[in-house]
């Protein structure tokens, strides 16, 4: 239960760096080049301010939920899947393996 809510948290923080990023300009205008005036309540410089750390914040978040969920999730390694296999063999279990099939042998050519 709790990696799917750290996969759907995963998903939202992702959608929002999206969006967060497509705001900005690359110039530097982006959301803040529609403000004309200075004296509005979200200035200039105020927005560039908070869609950098909106953008850091978001960064930030998708790494340390994606770490969290590999941590709870505990994943599967190839060393414990070799140790299955190599358990399979001491057991006396059949492995399974590739089954050949007999060769045809080709047909003379027709002269």
């Amino acid at each position: 239960m709790g990696e799917i809510l750290l996969d759907i948290l995963i998903i939202a923080a992702c959608i929002l760096l999206i969006l967060v990023v497509l705001i900005q300009d690359s110039k530097g205008g982006g959301l803040t080049s529609s403000f004309g005036a200075s004296n509005q309540i979200l200035g200039v410089r105020r927005t560039t301010d908070f869609l950098e750390k909106a953008t850091w914040a978001f960064a930030i978040a998708v790494i340390v939920l994606s770490l969290a969920s590999a941590w709870v999730g505990g994943g599967t390694s190839s060393a414990s899947t070799s140790s299955s296999i190599s358990k399979q063999a001491a057991d006396g279990s059949s492995v399974p393996t590739e089954q050949t099939q007999p060769q045809q042998q080709p047909a003379a050519p027709k002269k």
